[in-house]
C-alpha cells in the first residue's frame, strides 16, 4: 500500500505575497540598489555613491562657440572638389559633410563664403554657424581624454545640436572645479613629442607637436579595407628634423631597429616603425604627410580614434571662444541638496495623504507607498552608474514619484469592486485592463522624452533620461508586484 501523498501547502496573506516571484524580483532589486548606492567602491566622496551635478555639488561650466561655418551649395556641384577650392581660397581646412553641404573650420563673413563658393564654381544656398556631426564628436572625444587624463572628476560634455545635425556650441560642466581652474583646464594644451629609438630603450627627440600643422580624422588604409589609422601633417622645419634623425640613426635602412614613438606629456601613445615606402622617401627628401596605421578592426578603430586625439595634444580641431560660463559654490550646491531631498519628503508625503483619504484603508495605502519608495530606490541605484543628478534629475524623481502613484490608483481602481477584491479570474482580466492603460500611458511619455535625449539638451536629458528609466521600472517591475500585493492582501 503506497504512502499517501503529502499535501502542497498553500500560503495566503503577507506569506504568500514574500514568496512571490514578482515581489521577490522588486526586493532583490531595492537591495542590490540600496548597496550600490551605500556600499563603499571607487574613488568615493561622501556619504553615497551617487555622482551628482554641479547645481548640488558645486562646480563651474563654460560654454564654448564653435569659430566654424556650414555652408550648403546647390545640388549637383561636386562636393569634394568645392571643399578642395575652398580651402584654398579661404586658407583653412574645409570638410565635406553630404552632398550640399561643407564645414569652413574657421570664422568668415558671408561674402567671404559667397566668394569661395562661386569661385569653386558652385551655388551659394546658405551657411550657419556651428560644425557637423564628425567635428563635433571629435571635440567631445578630445576634452573627454583631455579633462579625463588631467585627473578631473564628474565631467559633463554635451554638445548642443539643431535639429538639421550642425553644432554650434558646447557646453562643459565640471562639478567641484572653481571657475578659474575649469578656463585653465579647457585651454591648456598637452605637450606632445615625436622621438626615435637609438639603442635598446634609448630615444632621442625629434619634434614638438608645435611641428604637427594637420591631423585627419581616423580612416581606412586603403579606402574600404579593414585597416585603420591616422594621417597627420608636419610643417617643414618638422619634416626637415624627422629626415635627418631617420638618416643619422638608421631608420631609413633598418625601420624595425629605430622605430618612431610618441609621447604625450611624458606617457607612451604610439609606436611603430617606418614603413618600407616611407623610409625609402624620406632617405632621399624631407616628407610633410605622414600616416601612422593603428591596425584592422573596432580596436583599430579605437586607436586611431585615441592617436588622433593624442596628435592634437588637446588641440580642437576648430577654435571656440568662450560663450558663455557660471559656476555654482559648494555651499549653495549642499544647500540644494537639502531643498531637494526636503522636496522629496513633502512630495511623498502630500502623496501619502491624498491616497489615504481616497481610500482610507491602511491595507492599500502602505504598499502603494511602499512600491512608490521602491521604485525611487532602483531608480537611484541605476543612477549611480549611469547619471549624474542634478536639480533637472531631481525633478524627474518627484514627477516619476506623482506618476507612479496615479498607475497605482488607476490599477486599484480597476481591480477593487465594491471595496473588495473580485475572483481572481475577474481580477486578472481587471489587472490586464489596467496594464494596458499603463502602459499605453508609459508610451506616451517615453515618446514624448525622446526628443530631449537625441537633441543633447544639456540637463535636459537627464531630466528626459530619469523619467524614461523610471516609467519603465514601474511597468515591467514594481507595476506587476503591486497588482499581486492587491489580490493577496485584500482578498479577504
Amino acid at each position: 500500500m503506497s504512502a499517501p501523498k503529502k499535501e502542497k501547502k498553500v500560503y495566503t496573506g503577507w506569506a504568500a505575497v514574500i514568496r512571490d516571484p514578482r515581489v521577490i524580483l522588486v526586493l532583490v532589486l531595492v537591495a542590490l540598489s540600496l548597496a550600490a548606492i551605500f556600499v563603499p567602491f571607487g574613488d568615493r566622496e561622501g556619504a553615497t555613491n551617487l555622482q551628482f551635478g554641479l547645481d548640488l555639488e558645486g562646480g563651474s561650466w563654460i560654454q564654448l562657440e564653435f569659430q566654424s561655418e556650414v555652408v550648403t551649395i546647390g545640388q549637383g556641384a561636386d562636393v569634394n572638389a568645392v571643399a578642395e577650392s575652398m580651402g584654398k581660397t579661404l586658407d583653412c581646412t574645409v570638410v565635406p559633410i553630404d552632398e550640399t553641404k561643407v564645414e569652413v573650420q574657421k570664422s568668415a563673413t558671408e561674402g567671404e563664403l559667397r566668394a569661395a563658393v562661386e569661385a569653386a564654381g558652385a551655388k551659394f544656398v546658405g551657411y550657419e554657424p556651428g560644425v557637423g556631426t564628425e567635428t563635433a564628436d571629435s571635440v567631445k572625444r578630445i576634452l573627454e581624454s583631455k579633462l579625463n587624463s588631467l585627473g578631473t572628476s564628474d565631467v559633463k560634455i554635451n554638445t548642443l545640436t539643431n535639429i538639421n545635425g550642425v553644432s554650434q556650441y558646447v557646453r562643459v560642466e565640471m562639478a567641484g572645479v572653481d571657475m578659474q581652474t575649469a578656463q585653465e583646464l579647457v585651454g591648456t594644451q598637452g605637450l606632445f613629442e615625436l622621438r626615435i629609438v637609438t639603442t635598446g630603450n634609448e630615444t632621442a627627440h625629434v619634434l614638438y607637436g608645435d611641428s604637427v600643422v594637420s591631423v585627419q580624422t581616423p580612416s581606412q588604409n586603403p579606402a574600404g579595407s579593414d585597416n585603420w589609422g591616422v594621417g597627420f601633417g608636419i610643417n617643414n622645419e618638422g619634416a626637415a628634423a624627422l629626415q635627418q634623425a631617420c638618416i643619422y640613426y638608421g631608420a631609413t635602412t633598418n625601420p624595425s631597429a629605430h622605430e618612431l614613438v610618441m609621447y604625450l606629456d611624458g606617457n607612451l601613445v604610439y609606436s611603430a616603425p617606418l614603413s618600407s615606402d616611407l623610409a625609402a622617401s624620406i632617405s632621399k627628401n624631407p616628407v610633410n604627410s605622414l600616416y601612422a596605421g593603428t591596425g584592422s578592426g573596432d580596436a583599430g578603430k579605437a586607436q586611431a580614434q585615441e592617436l588622433e586625439i593624442h596628435l592634437r595634444a588637446g588641440a580642437l580641431p576648430v577654435e571656440v571662444e568662450i560663450a558663455g560660463s557660471g559656476s555654482t559654490s559648494a555651499v549653495l550646491g549642499d544647500y540644494f541638496k537639502v531643498i531637494c531631498v526636503i522636496a522629496g519628503i513633502a512630495a511623498l508625503a502630500a502623496v501619502a495623504l491624498l491616497v489615504y483619504l481616497r481610500y482610507r484603508t491602511p491595507q492599500i495605502v502602505l504598499p502603494m507607498i511602499g512600491t512608490n519608495v521602491a521604485e525611487i530606490i532602483i531608480l537611484l541605484g541605476i543612477a549611480v552608474f549611469i547619471q549624474q543628478l542634478d536639480i533637472a534629475a531631481i525633478a524627474a524623481l518627484i514627477a516619476v514619484l506623482g506618476t507612479g502613484i496615479d498607475q497605482l490608483v488607476i490599477i486599484t481602481d480597476e481591480v477593487i469592486h465594491e471595496g473588495r477584491v473580485p475572483s481572481q479570474a475577474l481580477y486578472l482580466k481587471r489587472l490586464k485592463r489596467a496594464l494596458v492603460i499603463i502602459m499605453t500611458s508609459a508610451a506616451t511619455v517615453i515618446i514624448a522624452m525622446i526628443p530631449l535625449i537625441v537633441m543633447d539638451l544639456s540637463t535636459l536629458k537627464g531630466f528626459a533620461i530619469i523619467s524614461i528609466l523610471g516609467v519603465l521600472i514601474g511597468v515591467v517591475i514594481t507595476r506587476p508586484a503591486y497588482g499581486r500585493i492587491v489580490m493577496e492582501i485584500l482578498g479577504k
